[in-house]
């Protein structure tokens, strides 16, 4: 299937993820914060980000700016999972170029076939 990496600072929802996603048959890398995934990001090829919005250090929102201005990593599709729900969050996620925004709490069922929605759309 797909290569993803989920990024968040919770560790049972990176498992819990990670599970799912795994159990679709995706192959499925996990780190706890944005910089560890934009260092990941350096040197493996994937094809969808998961990114928690709010995470230490660096937020999923800088993250996925960071991917969108970087020429070598513009195919890669990215879904925000953040508990950020307002219509501002929103915009400020679209506006950083993600592909999906799915709100927590969620069903891992949702998420499952938003990411191979997303997947789905790549080019």
């Amino acid at each position: 299937m797909s290569v993803i990496l989920v990024a968040d600072d919770d560790d049972d929802i990176r498992d819990l993820v990670a599970y799912r996603l795994e159990r679709d048959g995706h192959d499925v890398t996990t780190v706890a914060n944005g910089l560890a995934a934009l260092e990941h990001l350096a040197s493996a090829q994937v094809e969808l980000v998961i990114l928690d919005v709010m995470m230490p250090g660096m937020s999923g929102i800088d993250v996925a700016r960071a991917i969108r201005a970087d020429g070598r990593l513009a195919g890669i599709r990215i879904i925000l999972l953040t508990a950020r729900t307002q219509e501002a969050d929103l915009e400020q996620g679209y506006a950083a170029g993600v592909d999906d925004y799915v709100a927590k709490p969620f069903s891992p069922r949702e998420l499952s076939l938003r990411v191979g929605a997303v997947l789905a759309r790549r080019t």
